[in-house]
């Protein structure tokens, strides 16, 4: 350990070098040689930290609470443990009640009073979740592996079964493979959720997948049940217990006549014709304050299910996706099962397609039949298919990356133009821009730049791009009321001026016929 640094100030340099490398095996290295020269507890916390993961999980910080902090003046030598950074998550999870705002302000303001400016930028996007340095959960086990002399995929599994990396590198490095080897999906532990891939279109997919599962794409709130007997727990993609939340599907669940059970599946409300009320009125049902009587009387949640893990005494997750399909249509009524089609062609495929959206649903997904369930891996067995829509925005302002991205302006600030003068921002992105873009887009809003705060450049509103995105939404958060779903950069527009750029009237038409189709 270099003893001219904190352990923080440490992992920090080295997340800032990881993010540079782009050879794989040079970034393994790194985070191999940091964690083999740790010791104990600290060798847990920085796995944990380098992969994007906060072991108290969720510590009631928000993007306000941490733009609130953006003025502190830091420190010019680092002081910080992880050790510091340990005990002041624990604490920020242990406030409730009346006045935790402040209590936790008052904490917060300890912690990035300490730090360094390049710690205040790591400690934000850790607790946002936003730490984009090139070192995933995956990777970082694989630097647990090799400083701990084991197996990669011994680790890879253990991760995959219980869902910790800071778990999983203590196991590791105390009691190595027979540590490893007794890691297995325990009841009431949720694992990860497997990931999928967007396709361009469906004649994408099904070059990639020829002869592919299809199901609905149901654009709800994913979860994982598990059953033990009568008991059943429900569990949030983040692994955040929601069971007070949907007394529906313990209802549905608990009666099946199997002893153990792991689901996973998607919950949404559902209009008296069937069709999904809209994201956000879902997730209405997992607010802070729930009057939950009321609430399912006005909002009833309907859950469908589309993968089986485990089912009574048997571990699913090593099995084709066939098998695991077949238990799950065995042990689950009808209606709890998410309508699915293995096309004969193309033709049929189109037909499925346009049957979801007609019903209201976000698209479909194709899905190897053939695939086991890869817990926390994002790959090219499940993909999404879903309809896109462009707007041309002005680009507002910009923020300088991180990790290998520190150089570039990349995440954009994105308007539509305002009639009465201006324009109302729609939300932000940094998806979609190629290395070449990045370069392009840096240099030329550069030239635009009209003031500075913290990492944000604020810039003439000249630059144009075409940006897609899935659907739009309610939001409080911008003056316009309304925010981009899943937006990406798709291209500049440098031959557009900013007087022909959408304006509000017409993004506010494009949301109203989406509320309407959904009607």
């Amino acid at each position: 350990m270099d003893t001219s640094m904190s352990t923080l100030e440490t992992l920090v340099r080295l997340s800032g070098e990881v993010a540079a490398r782009s050879s794989r095996r040079d970034k393994i290295g790194l985070i191999a040689d940091l964690l083999g020269r740790l010791d104990g507890h600290e060798t847990e916390l920085a796995a944990s930290y380098l992969a994007g993961a906060i072991p108290q999980g969720r510590v009631g910080v928000g993007p306000a609470q941490v733009d609130a902090l953006r003025g502190l003046v830091p420190v010019e030598q680092g002081r910080l443990t992880l050790d510091d950074l340990d005990r002041t998550f624990a604490a920020l999870l242990a406030v409730k009640g009346v006045g935790a705002q402040t209590q936790r302000r008052v904490l917060l303001h300890g912690l990035f009073e300490q730090a360094t400016r390049d710690e205040q930028g790591f400690l934000g996007r850790l607790m946002l979740g936003e730490l984009r340095q090139g070192a995933v959960e995956g990777l970082v086990m694989e630097a647990v592996a090799r400083a701990a002399g084991l197996d990669p995929e011994l680790v890879r599994r253990a991760l995959m079964l219980s869902g910790d990396p800071a778990r999983v590198t203590r196991t590791a490095f105390d009691t190595g493979a027979a540590g490893l080897r007794a890691i297995g999906l325990e009841l009431f532990r949720p694992i990860l959720p497997m990931l999928a891939q967007p396709a361009e279109d469906l004649d994408d997919a099904l070059a990639c997948l020829p002869a592919p599962d299809l199901e609905f794409k149901l654009d709800g709130a994913r979860v994982q049940v598990h059953k033990r007997g009568e008991e059943v727990r429900v569990y949030s993609r983040q692994g955040h217990e929601v069971t007070a939340a949907v007394p529906e599907i313990p209802e549905l669940i608990a009666p099946l006549p199997v002893a153990d059970l792991v689901l996973d599946g998607e919950v949404l409300a559902l209009r008296a014709d069937g069709r999904p009320h809209p994201f956000q009125t879902s997730m209405r049902r997992f607010g802070r304050r729930l009057d939950i009587a009321r609430l399912r009387a006005e909002l009833p949640l309907s859950a469908f299910f589309f993968d089986c893990i485990q089912c009574d005494g048997t571990l699913l997750i090593d099995a084709p996706a066939r098998e695991r399909f077949g238990a799950l249509a065995e042990v689950l009524p009808e209606r709890a099962l998410i309508p699915r089609l293995r096309p004969s062609d193309a033709a049929e495929a189109r037909v499925f397609l346009e049957r979801a959206l007609a019903a209201g649903h976000e698209g479909i997904m194709a899905k190897d039949p053939d695939a086991p369930y890869a817990a926390g891996a994002r790959g090219r067995q499940w993909l999404k298919i879903k309809p896109t829509h462009t707007l041309d925005l002005v680009v507002l302002a910009a923020e300088w990356g991180s990790g290998r991205r520190s150089r570039w302006l990349s995440n954009l600030h994105l308007g539509a133009r305002d009639p009465a003068g201006g324009f109302m921002m729609l939300g932000k992105t940094f998806k979609g821009l190629t290395d070449a873009m990045l370069n392009w887009q840096t240099e030329h809003l550069s030239a635009l730049a009209v003031a500075r705060e913290g990492q944000v450049v604020h810039v003439r509103p000249e630059l144009v791009v075409e940006i897609a995105f899935n659907e739009l939404q309610s939001s409080p958060r911008y003056p316009g009321g309304l925010a981009l779903r899943f937006a990406r950069v798709r291209r500049h527009r440098p031959d557009k001026n900013a007087d022909q750029a959408d304006d509000i009237a017409t993004v506010r038409a494009l949301f109203r016929r989406q509320i309407a189709d959904s009607s």
